[in-house]
């Protein structure tokens, strides 16, 4: 699909003012070819461009809108919150009553610091973890992402376990040399590396369900392993649920497995579509904050008390509707409705799901756990669906690896819409190179 004419004019306006035209890489399209459309406004499942044409939308600003687009309780809590101050610097009842709602919510924490991003939470959880531990050393898995963290951007190296190594410029080789990288469902390499290094480690960090490199559904005996070994060498487990944490219910992917992370990072969801980030611990972890501890932590708008709202508005939704036992039936409903459009595809394509997060993997006759089984042909097939589905009025991510969601804006008829649609993309779609005009 060519964007219209008014995309096109505000993306060159964008391009000089942005770098890229964008503030976040993702979102310029070079995934899949293309000028990008520009959103002028959005309400519940449907955003609108500047050249007023309207898409059904799965991306939901990447997993924050759980209720919609401008849930009408949502924005009425941001403006009645934003009439009596934007920022304090102060705390607030809104924080207060928050942070009770995520304690009483997720398993085994006790206390929970608020941020203005994932990114800001995984980061804080980290530190907290080296600081309370002594040990420097961090574990992560390929195919997590845990945002632009410095000691986090890495890739692996060469062999079972691995050193990291900056995948981005600007990253110091010491930051990435203090990360281990490890491969999902893989139980010998996590055996290898905490025998080897298990002493030194502060941290193991994993997405308990791997979001951001496609759907990686990982066994439950995977995690149970992990949790295990870091019990065994007194290292912390952190749970990355920034995606997850109440999108799949209020105890987020740690009630799903039945497993207590030491340390729990949230986002998205807790801030209603509104900048919000979080990390939660026990009571014994979290007071080695400051001011209480030595590992410090600030910001200036933590726990905005307009963000806070929103948080707030979105879970009262949530609960009074019974949100995610809806989402999960839809998630159902789905998961009927692609698998049976999937199944006509006249290449491989499958389907993962989690409750109301679901991701189509081209070229895969089942969904893949890992990050080095995701084929790079998948994103050439992807990028023709992609197009096929936004000229129907389809909007999902611009990226082979990344997730859609439902809200509970979607109705049946919106997935039925979406299964019609998938079944014409996928009819048309050269799994080869991008049409010219996506170039």
């Amino acid at each position: 699909m060519t964007a219209g004419t008014q995309s096109r004019a505000w993306f060159e306006r964008a391009r000089a003012a942005l770098p890229g035209g964008v503030d976040s890489p993702v979102r310029a399209f070079r995934a899949v070819g293309g000028t990008p459309i520009v959103i002028q406004g959005a309400n519940g499942q449907t955003i609108v461009d500047v050249d007023d044409r309207p898409y059904l939308d799965f991306v939901g600003s990447w997993g924050p809108l759980i209720l919609g687009h401008a849930h009408p309780k949502v924005v009425a809590a941001i403006e009645a919150a934003a009439r009596g101050g934007t920022s304090y610097g102060a705390p607030c009842r809104a924080e207060i009553e928050l942070a009770e709602q995520v304690v009483e919510s997720y398993p085994g924490i006790e206390q929970v610091r608020f941020v203005s991003s994932g990114t800001e939470a995984v980061m804080s959880a980290v530190r907290l973890a080296r600081g309370a531990t002594g040990r420097d050393l961090i574990v992560k898995f390929s195919g997590c992402y845990h945002g632009h963290v410095d000691h986090l951007l890495v890739a692996a190296g060469s062999g079972l376990v691995t050193f990291g190594k900056p995948s981005s410029a600007g990253v110091p080789a010491d930051f990435a040399g203090l990360t281990r990288v490890l491969p999902l469902d893989d139980e010998a390499a996590l055996d290898a590396l905490f025998a080897a290094e298990g002493d030194r480690i502060a941290a193991a960090i994993i997405e308990p369900v791997p979001a951001n490199n496609g759907l990686l559904m990982q066994r439950p005996a995977f995690l149970k392993a992990l949790r295990a070994h870091c019990d065994a060498f007194s290292a912390l487990l952190i749970f990355d649920e920034v995606i997850t944490g109440f999108r799949l219910g209020p105890g987020g992917a740690a009630a799903h497995y039945g497993l207590v992370p030491d340390l729990a990072t949230f986002g998205k969801v807790i801030g209603g579509g509104m900048p919000v980030g979080a990390f939660a611990g026990r009571r014994e972890l979290m007071r080695e904050l400051a001011p209480e501890g030595s590992v410090y932590q600030a910001g200036t708008l933590s726990g905005n008390p307009v963000a806070m709202a929103a948080g707030l508005a979105t879970l009262d939704v949530l609960r009074e509707s019974d949100g995610w036992q809806a989402l999960d039936e839809r998630g159902r409903y789905l998961e009927q409705v692609i698998g049976e459009a999937l199944r006509e595809s006249p290449f491989p394509a499958s389907l993962a799901r989690i409750g109301s997060i679901f991701w189509i993997a081209l070229l895969a006759s089942a969904p893949p756990r890992t990050a080095e089984a995701v084929g790079p042909a998948s994103g050439k097939a992807y990028a023709n669906l992609f197009h096929s589905l936004l000229g129907q009025g389809i909007a999902l991510a611009p990226s082979a690896y990344e997730v859609g969601f439902l809200s509970l804006a979607h109705s049946r008829a919106d997935i039925d819409r979406l299964g019609e649609a998938l079944r014409v993309a996928l009819a048309d779609a050269n799994p080869g190179e991008p049409t010219d005009d996506q170039a």
